[in-house]
Parts: C-alpha cells; structure tokens; sequence
C-alpha cells in the first residue's frame, strides 16, 4: 500500500466536506483504481492535512492524469494557498480501525 500526504489551506469559513466541489473531487479520487480511502483533519485557520491510500504505486501514479483536470476545475479556485505535498511512500504499518462511525459534516470545522 502506498499513501499522499498533503497540506490544503482553504478559507476559514468554508465548510469544506459539504461544498459540491470538495464532493466532486472526492467521487473522482474514489472512483480511482487503486483508492483505499482517505483521511483528512482540520488542524485550524483553514489548514487540513490529508493522507491518501492507494493500493499500489502504480495506481498512486496512474490517479494523476484523471484526477489533474478535476482538481483545476473543482478546488484550485477554492484553495487559499496552492496544495503543499508533504511525501509518499509506501505505508510499512497500517492500524486503521474499518468500523469507525463515519464524522459528520458539522464535525469537520476549523
């Protein structure tokens, strides 16, 4: 398995998990060969850090083309600042909990 992680800074106000082109975005990644899913956390003042799961690298880097259009056309014009990828790599311990209740939409603020 391989994982993304990046830095998103959005404005404060916006309620980010709810707004259609945050949702556009997160069908296209899924839809992805490969995804294993995704977490994302708010850490304030509009700043969220997420990592990706994918299957394998090559499914990692086969996202890129499809998803590129996606991120233009959905989140740049979102973004406070331009995304920040902090690495990849492959994920040498994976201790995820599968049966977490999913976080509500009003449980992701800043």
């Amino acid at each position: 398995m391989y994982a993304v992680f990046r830095e998103n800074t959005y404005p404060i106000d916006l309620n980010l998990s709810e707004h259609p082109n945050f949702q556009e975005f997160q069908h296209a990644h899924a839809d992805q060969p490969g995804y294993k899913g995704r977490v994302i956390v708010a850490i304030g003042d509009g700043r969220y850090l997420s990592i990706t799961l994918w299957q394998t690298e090559a499914d990692m880097n086969a996202a890129h083309a499809p998803l590129g259009p996606v991120v233009e056309r959905a989140l740049k014009s979102l973004m406070a600042t331009p995304s920040k990828l902090l690495g990849t790599g492959r994920v040498v311990m994976n201790d995820l909990v599968r049966d977490l209740a999913p976080v509500s939409p009003k449980e992701i603020r800043n």
